[in-house]
């Protein structure tokens, strides 16, 4: 009989990056002979994983510098037939583009622009029937733990639409930073200076000139905040109103190069669920499913570190997993094929 050993942190982690497709606690009990299903299920109910775990494993690897770049923005572990898992909740997924029932993850990317590379420092699981926390309350306490506690060197803040809350630009103004975040359509701005009524964003009429410098506006809720507004628009015929605190910007393409950086959280965002088996946890305990999300952080971290170091990408160092396996397997199969004649 084979001796039982304690799970731990660490063995999950590694069955996490070592599988590929099916990321099940049975599939690891029937991998390996060390643990039984009972044992991993009971290590992650009684666990505990804070989000600080991400931090403590990145922040050797992450190149700071005064023009670095802070990234919020979430994303929705879709649990669509799940009744009774915890945390689900009905919401927003900007990946379907409609409400879904799922799993709510916020995140924190701090993007060096100088060099292009991109780390996950922080986030948070969206579970407001538990802490009473909104998406909002989350960005902004990253966002003091990365100023007040992290240290962090960085200037500029990225926020998705969702996140474009006035109070959280008045915030992140208040904290020296500089914001760029995108205005849905039907905000209501002034032009500074004029007396008129607030109007849709969309409906603004722009001269020549605005266009290429931008407008300064006042948001509907507060007359005394000044920002800069500027229309991008792109040769699909796609349009985006991008906002910044920054009065001294005055040209859009720089606004549009600026704003281009948030793409590294989306490509974060698809390296964790394709690489990671983050959203593949099939336990309904909430403590079972904060504890895989943690542990699927954490692989993303060790693959990104190996990545800068090697010169690799992390799809290939995950797949070349199974490059070897299959290297291995045709110089001497452990099934070889036969004909009949």
């Amino acid at each position: 009989m084979s001796v039982k050993h304690k799970v731990s942190r660490m063995a999950y982690s590694q069955y996490l990056l070592s599988t590929h497709e099916n990321y099940t606690l049975t599939h690891f009990a029937e991998h390996n002979p060390e643990y039984s299903h009972d044992q991993i299920n009971r290590y992650l109910n009684e666990d505990q994983l804070p989000p600080r775990l991400v931090w403590e494993n990145v922040k050797g690897d992450v190149v700071q510098c005064g023009e670095g770049i802070l990234v919020f923005d979430d994303f929705v572990l879709v649990k669509a037939h799940s009744s009774e898992m915890g945390m689900v909740q009905k919401q927003w997924s900007g990946n379907v583009k409609a409400v879904v029932k799922g799993i709510g993850v916020v995140t924190c990317v701090y993007v060096n622009p100088k060099t292009g590379q991109f780390w996950v420092i922080d986030y948070r699981i969206y579970d407001p029937d538990t802490d009473h926390k909104s998406k909002l309350d989350h960005m902004r306490e990253m966002m003091h733990n990365a100023i007040a506690h992290k240290k962090l060197l960085f200037s500029i803040c990225l926020m998705d639409s969702w996140y474009a809350a006035l109070d959280e630009m008045v915030y992140t103004h208040n904290q020296g930073k500089t914001f760029y975040c995108p205005l849905k359509d039907n905000r209501y701005v002034v032009s500074a200076g004029e007396t008129g009524d607030f109007c849709r964003v969309d409906t603004l009429v722009w001269s020549t000139q605005e266009l290429r410098t931008g407008k300064l506006v006042h948001l509907k809720g507060n007359s005394d905040f000044t920002v800069k507004l500027f229309r991008i628009d792109f040769p699909t015929g796609k349009r985006e109103f991008i906002v910044t605190n920054d009065l001294t910007q005055d040209w859009s393409p720089a606004t549009q190069n600026v704003w281009g950086w948030r793409s590294k959280i989306e490509e974060f965002h698809r390296e964790v669920k394709q690489l990671t088996g983050i959203g593949q946890c099939q336990c309904r305990l909430s403590r079972i499913i904060r504890n895989h999300i943690a542990c699927a952080m954490l692989v993303w971290v060790r693959l990104k570190h190996l990545a800068f170091k090697t010169g690799r990408t992390v799809y290939q160092l995950k797949h070349g997993l199974l490059s070897d396996y299959l290297r291995r397997e045709l110089a001497s199969p452990a099934i070889k094929m036969h004909f009949s004649a």
